[in-house]
């Protein structure tokens, strides 16, 4: 067949136009860049996605609030605590009611803000009474005791909801009430002088602190009151019993006290 021959020329165009376009896919590009930019979007938001309910659980964890005590009624008027606890701790203590009017008022005046403090110092309601104002400081330890129970309440049903495991609980209420500091008052033993009632504070089954919170008042039997009671106080932490010596020449108030002393221990179960 000749060179110019029309059927060759009709052959060698149709191979270069094959040979053409087989060049131009190969130089087209795997995949489109809008192919690629979706494929890369996603993975971004999949890790937004996972990081919102992380920082919203943290939010939670830190919360500060207030918690308000019963009302503690005494000879002069109502008392009453709020508390404001953040992290498990009591960061503010105050007297929302107290003895106000008066001399009363005057002993609130300088009472409350002491009996704040230490509430803050302490983290219990196991506090110093104030001089001069015995019913507004044991009226302000009754409410804060019951403003404590309440944050106690408020925790415990939060860790329950919390949901720790169930085979470790009873061993874990058995050492937490082991190692609770309580507070126990005595029955009021009635003496020729007048009343006399004892307060114990017990941790770990030891008693810590002793205080009369009644005590004969007034005259010579107020003045034997002043110099027997604090040490009967003493005298109980040291024999952790109501086996205590009577404070000579003040026969009456020490028998007194020995017997709400016993009763305290009774019911502490000690």
């Amino acid at each position: 067949m000749r060179k110019s021959h029309p059927i060759r020329r009709a052959v060698l165009a149709g191979a270069a136009t094959v040979s053409g376009i087989v060049l131009l896919l190969s130089l087209k590009p795997a995949s489109d860049p809008a192919s690629a930019s979706a494929a890369g979007a996603a993975p971004q938001r999949t890790a937004t996605a996972q990081e919102s309910p992380q920082g919203g659980s943290g939010a939670r964890r830190t919360g500060t609030r207030s918690v308000t005590g019963d009302v503690a009624r005494t000879q002069y008027g109502d008392v009453q605590v709020r508390l404001t606890v953040s992290g498990g701790r009591i960061t503010t203590a105050e007297a929302v009611q107290a003895p106000q009017g008066g001399v009363s008022g005057q002993k609130s005046d300088l009472a409350v803000p002491r009996l704040n403090q230490e509430a803050v110092t302490a983290q219990s309601a196991d506090i110093d009474t104030v001089s001069g104002a015995t019913y507004t400081s044991d009226g302000y330890k009754k409410s804060l005791q019951s403003a404590l129970d309440k944050v106690k309440a408020d925790g415990s049903a939060s860790g329950q909801a919390s949901g720790s495991p169930s085979g470790s609980s009873s061993s874990g209420a058995a050492g937490s009430q082991a190692a609770q500091t309580r507070t126990v008052t005595g029955d009021a033993a009635q003496t020729q002088y007048g009343p006399v009632q004892v307060r114990i504070t017990v941790s770990g089954g030891r008693i810590t602190k002793a205080e009369a919170v009644q005590a004969p008042q007034g005259g010579v039997s107020g003045q034997k009151s002043d110099l027997a009671v604090p040490r009967l106080n003493q005298e109980t932490v040291t024999a952790q019993s109501a086996d205590i010596d009577t404070v000579s020449g003040a026969t009456y108030t020490s028998d007194g006290y020995k017997k709400s002393l016993q009763s305290a221990l009774d019911e502490a179960g000690g």
